[in-house]
């Protein structure tokens, strides 16, 4: 990996050097079908860059990752390829004002979700192709100049096998046999795509009459493999797009430049979706086999719009280097809420994004690793491991604060501003803050030095002083406070809300107050005199980005009587309070886990008791103490199996809680009862086993020995597809046995013929936390092997084996030291590397500070 990096001071170099006029692409896929399942399998790539050079009689290079270079001409002179190309770069010497640049290559499929990825689906031998960038991996398509402000239009052509349909960024038509396709606006290399295969295909339109009397139409579709085509229900996609368009032309006043809309949801996929223009890429799980809830609904709106607003945040304008990503990143993922409360069904998904989002950020952002939201990329390793809750969640959260702060409508038309003036164009941190200011009238100089450009979290405390009655408040200020790590204390705009019980026994808000926060300690004055509260809610509204902490008042209250709290996202609030208190190891993790049983029954907000339900798992693998983790998992299946048993016949929450019961089942009589489920010889009513729900109840039977290999394969008959084929994968993996550990590190540690999606399932069989026993032996493994995956394998493979491998489950003071030895002997591994082993490391030594509060309870 090393040798196909590129540093932000490099692409700074050639940014100045170079302007680039044009790309044309001819790519040959008729390779991808035939011959059996040879590998490695490899297509032809031609590929002309038409570039012009300010100083001329210099030298650069060409980015290129592949097998072979068949010719280099450059301004019609030939090149002799073993001298020029490395393997990563093309060497370009005495450039002239003016250049022309072909290159004639043989580029590899992938089966690691990088470049041209080729899958083949188990259930009819079909093959099926698309391609995923970012941030840098085009160059294993195509010859190019890999870098972001190095913006060009392309015209792609591609040769397929017969019968196929392709894809690209722009419209396309076969003609005489080569799929032809339009010119695409200027865009960078990393949003190009190609997607190719016997897709089905399902077409819709969009169309928008806007004030001055011009129309916008814009052609949709949306596509999949065929054997999900049954599954694919493309009316609720296409009805989310044409919201979310209709949104963002009211909000941005910039119509969608990029021509058609298509979205394809394709197999193997590493990330949620990508934005590429007129061609947006998603997982294909979230085309749904079987029954689930209207979180994972909301989850795929939610994508879609976040993919949605990079059409205008990303690609018409688009971060000059990856330092400045969460120009990009943050504002979609802010936009994909916000969108999908003001234009769709989902009205609540600011709960969500109180709930599950901001808990990915704030666990981000105290790790050794945090950063600035504006970070420091040297290179492109830095840009990859850049995609976390920093970037996105916190980033979003960060937008969410500035909108309370400079007021919605100066925001929107701070974006609107952005858009026209920096149109197909590369943009930093200055560029937007200047629109900011003129629309707000405020200085974002500070704002953005507090917010943007310092790491951590702040954590944001109640401080109640009554009157000598004891019925009314004297004082009452809120406690600002930040690690030593990262001591920056910001300005906040939060709403702090007062509550009690009702006669009825309802906790409801009676009192709510919006102020500014600044420094340690601030008085709210407006809330003297106010009645006694029960419950003082900092950060009421989710306004800022903070860890809310709580007064022994408020802690008590919820410790009695959360599961009266009426509002969703108040209750939302404090359930994530209380988890990050869990993990700061400052309330104990049995104590977390008694509340989930007591309240989770109560809760209204599906994907909030989704996201108990993984919280409450991860307390006891991780933050509880050992020596209860046996009682802690006897109470969490008991409290689930009568939750399961209450739900509403057929509802979501009875399928949320059948689910979580799988996920902590141990005991004899429960694996027994889910046997039985499996069987049909036992019912429960409403519950529909359906073929993802066996999965699900088949993943803890496999891990307890009970579901055997016989077993499993027959469930793969039974469901003999690409979905199907990585269950079963999980499953194997997952068997109590000594042989099959070392069987599924061979496959991933040793060996590369998995796939990325098979690798990520075996890694998920292979760590269980019932079997540390059987994996302890693999710590020292581990360590043994990570420096030389890293250097052999790609980088989302090295990620997967680095993060997914880790001795997480051998949690005791020696994998600790383990892992510091590691650390302390290679401190001139990658650095990329070693973040993800620190990172390790500081989950690790938070789960033991964790289990040493919970063993003092």
């Amino acid at each position: 990996m090393p040798g196909e990096n590129l540093s932000r001071d490099e692409a700074r170099e050639r940014a100045a050097l170079l302007s680039v006029d044009g790309y044309d692409v001819s790519l040959d896929l008729r390779s991808a079908v035939g011959d059996g399942d040879a590998e490695p399998r490899t297509f032809r790539s031609v590929t002309t860059i038409r570039f012009r050079c300010n100083e001329p009689g210099t030298s650069t290079f060409a980015d290129l990752i592949a097998p072979s270079v068949t010719a280099v001409s450059l301004n019609g002179k030939d090149l002799d390829p073993s001298e020029v190309f490395d393997g990563s770069r093309i060497a370009l010497e005495d450039l002239a004002a003016d250049n022309e640049l072909v290159v004639d290559a043989r580029c590899a499929y992938s089966r690691t979700g990088e470049g041209m990825h080729r899958f083949v689906d188990p259930e009819d031998g079909e093959v099926y192709l698309y391609t995923q960038y970012e941030p840098a991996d085009a160059r294993r398509v195509f010859a190019n100049f890999e870098q972001p402000d190095l913006k060009a239009p392309y015209r792609f052509e591609v040769r397929a096998p017969e019968g196929w349909t392709v894809w690209s960024n722009g419209a396309g038509e076969l003609v005489d046999g080569v799929w032809r396709f339009a010119e695409t606006k200027p865009i960078s290399t990393y949003i190009t795509c190609v997607v190719a295969g016997p897709y089905h295909y399902v077409t819709d339109s969009y169309s928008r009459t806007f004030e001055d009397g011009t129309k916008l139409e814009i052609p949709l579709g949306a596509m999949c493999r065929k054997g999900l085509a049954p599954h694919f229900d493309a009316d609720d996609v296409f009805l989310v797009t044409k919201q979310g368009l209709d949104f963002f032309h009211d909000h941005f006043d910039y119509p969608y430049p990029f021509g058609k809309y298509d979205q394809a949801f394709v197999p193997e996929y590493n990330l949620g979706a990508m934005e590429n223009p007129g061609l947006v890429t998603f997982r294909e799980e979230y085309i749904f086999r079987g029954k689930v809830t209207q979180a994972s609904y909301e989850a795929r709106a939610n994508v879609i719009l976040h993919e949605m607003a990079h059409m205008w945040f990303g690609d018409l304008v688009t971060m000059e280097w990856w330092d400045d990503l969460w120009l990009k990143e943050s504002f979609a993922d802010f936009m994909g809420t916000f969108a999908n409360v003001g234009a769709t069904r989902f009205r609540d998904a600011w709960i969500t994004f109180a709930n599950r989002r901001k808990a990915w950020a704030y666990r981000a952002d105290q790790l050794p690793s945090t950063h600035p939201i504006t970070a420091d990329i040297r290179d492109l390793e830095d840009a990859k491991l850049n995609f976390d809750g920093i970037t996105y969640a916190k980033g979003a959260s960060v937008l969410k604060q500035l909108v309370a702060y400079v007021g919605q409508d100066a925001f929107l038309e701070g974006a609107r501003r952005y858009f026209k003036r920096n149109a197909y164009g590369n943009t930093r941190l200055g560029d937007l803050l200047s629109v900011l200011a003129e629309t707000s009238g405020r200085d974002m100089t500070a704002w953005s030095a507090s917010w943007l450009q310092t790491a951590g979290v702040n954590s944001l405390t109640p401080q109640v002083l009554l009157d000598t009655e004891g019925g009314r408040i004297a004082e009452l200020a809120v406690l600002q406070e930040a690690a030593e790590t990262h001591p920056e204390l910001r300005p906040h705009r939060v709403a702090v809300g007062l509550y009690r019980r009702t006669p009825e026994g309802a906790l409801e808000r009676y009192a709510r107050v919006e102020t500014d926060v600044d420094g340690p300690r601030t008085v709210v004055a407006e809330l003297a005199g106010s009645q006694a509260p029960e419950l003082v809610l900092v950060n009421d509204d989710d306004l800022t980005y903070c860890k809310i902490r709580f007064d022994e008042t408020s802690l008590a209250t919820l410790r009695a009587h959360l599961g009266a709290l009426t509002d969703p996202l108040a209750r939302a609030l404090c359930w994530s309070a209380l988890w990050n208190l869990t993990r700061d190891g400052l309330l104990p993790a049995r104590d977390f886990v008694d509340l989930v049983l007591r309240f989770a029954g109560r809760e209204s907000d599906i994907g909030v008791l989704q996201m108990l339900h993984a919280w409450a798992d991860s307390a006891l693998v991780h933050y509880a103490a050992p020596e209860w983790r046996e009682t802690g998992g006897r109470l969490l299946a008991e409290g689930a199996l009568r939750e399961l048993r209450a739900a509403g016949a057929g509802s979501e929450h009875q399928l949320a809680w059948a689910r979580f019961f799988a996920s902590v089942a141990s005991a004899g009589p429960d694996l027994a009862l889910l046997k039985d489920l499996l069987d049909g010889t036992t019912a429960i009513e409403g519950l529909d086993v359906d073929q993802e729900l066996r999965w699900a109840f088949l993943e803890p039977l496999a891990a307890h020995g009970v579901a055997d290999e016989r077993v499993l394969a027959a469930e793969l008959a039974r469901d003999d597809t690409a979905s199907g084929k990585r269950h079963q994968v999980r499953c194997l993996a997952a068997r109590p046995s000594a042989a099959v550990k070392a069987q599924a590190w061979a496959q991933v540690v040793e060996s590369d013929a998995l796939s990325n999606a098979l690798v990520e399932a075996t890694i998920a069989g292979f760590g269980r936390p019932s079997q540390r026993e059987l994996t302890a032996p693999y710590a020292q493994l581990y360590f043994a092997a990570i420096e030389r995956v890293w250097r052999e394998r790609s980088i989302q493979i090295g990620m997967d084996v680095v993060r997914g491998l880790f001795p997480s489950y051998q949690d005791r003071a020696e994998t600790l030291d383990a892992t510091d030895a590691w650390l302390d002997a290679h401190r001139e591994a990658a650095p990329a590397l070693r973040r993800l082993v620190l990172e390790a490391r500081d989950d690790l030594a938070r789960a033991l500070r964790a289990q040493e509060c919970d063993a003092t309870a």
